[in-house]
């Protein structure tokens, strides 16, 4: 009867500790990357019970990491784990992108192109997108070229749009057929001459 009993207590206790939450490491620069290109780090954030707010606040607003000021400034725009507030959140992705966070930057420019949280101004966001561009960012090369097809921005970059998207590498067939159909879209609106030259593999003015 005994055994029994200590079975029970141990069972119990098993439950119990198991019921605990789990303590949650921070994420690394290369995990907040790979959330933020599959869209997954508010899922994330509150699948881990909230337990990183403190550290992710701390990392966004006193070191003013760039990848972490992207998180808090979603967090706050979506009021996960926290009291929302898009002021503040805009704010921060701001500073993100000032401090040249390609991430951030394209999150603006997503944020003027559909007219949420601000006024919908889709020349800002081609403004917002052209130097992650520059810089190599693929979603942002992607999101440039949306823009340019959708005839924004200044007809004399779209060679140099479409020149860096057609010879991007791309690690996935989803996103390269993707990036066809916008180059596709963004070809009706070039000379074919442009468009040419656009396609090799060096881009030389004329």
């Amino acid at each position: 009867m005994l055994r029994l009993l200590f079975f029970i207590a141990l069972l119990c206790l098993s439950s119990i500790t198991s019921a605990e939450p789990k303590a949650v490491d921070i994420y690394s620069q290369e995990q907040l990357i790979d959330m933020i290109r599959d869209k997954s780090y508010l899922i994330r954030v509150k699948g881990d019970d909230c337990q990183l707010v403190q550290d992710i606040e701390a990392r966004a607003e006193v070191l003013k990491q760039p990848l972490y000021q992207y998180l808090w400034a979603e967090m706050l725009n979506y009021g996960i784990c926290v009291k929302a507030n898009p002021p503040r959140g805009i704010s921060l992705l701001r500073n993100a992108a000032e401090q040249g966070g390609a991430e951030a930057m394209v999150r603006i420019a997503e944020y003027y192109h559909d007219g949420k949280f601000v006024i919908q101004d889709k020349e800002r966001a081609v403004q917002y997108t052209l130097p992650a561009a520059a810089n190599g960012d693929l979603p942002a090369r992607m999101m440039l070229v949306r823009l340019f097809g959708e005839g924004y921005g200044s007809p004399r970059d779209y060679e140099m749009g479409y020149h860096w998207l057609y010879n991007d590498v791309f690690s996935d067939e989803a996103t390269k057929q993707q990036a066809l159909k916008l180059l596709k879209v963004l070809e009706a609106k070039m000379p074919p001459s442009a468009v040419d030259r656009a396609k090799q593999e060096h881009l030389r003015s004329l």
